[in-house]
């Protein structure tokens, strides 16, 4: 049975986050600095929308909480 396009946006943020996660432990443990990098480059991370529910200051909150989870979590 195929999903709707909602449950599928769905599916694959979660599948794209895994990986992205993991991505960023495996460099970090090989080559560390990685996760601090990109903590500094928050500054110029932005949400594109041009509508009411543009907030850009809510995107660079889920991405600060995506590196501080990588810097807990680790390499696996």
């Amino acid at each position: 049975m195929a999903a709707d396009p909602v449950t599928r946006t769905r599916q694959r943020e979660i599948a794209t986050e895994h990986l992205l996660f993991k991505l960023m432990e495996y460099v970090e443990q090989r080559q560390a600095g990685l996760l601090d990098f990109m903590e500094q480059s928050l500054d110029h991370l932005g949400d594109p929308a041009t509508d009411d529910t543009k907030d850009d200051e809510a995107v660079r909150r889920i991405a600060r909480a995506m590196i501080d989870s990588a810097r807990k979590q680790g390499p696996a």
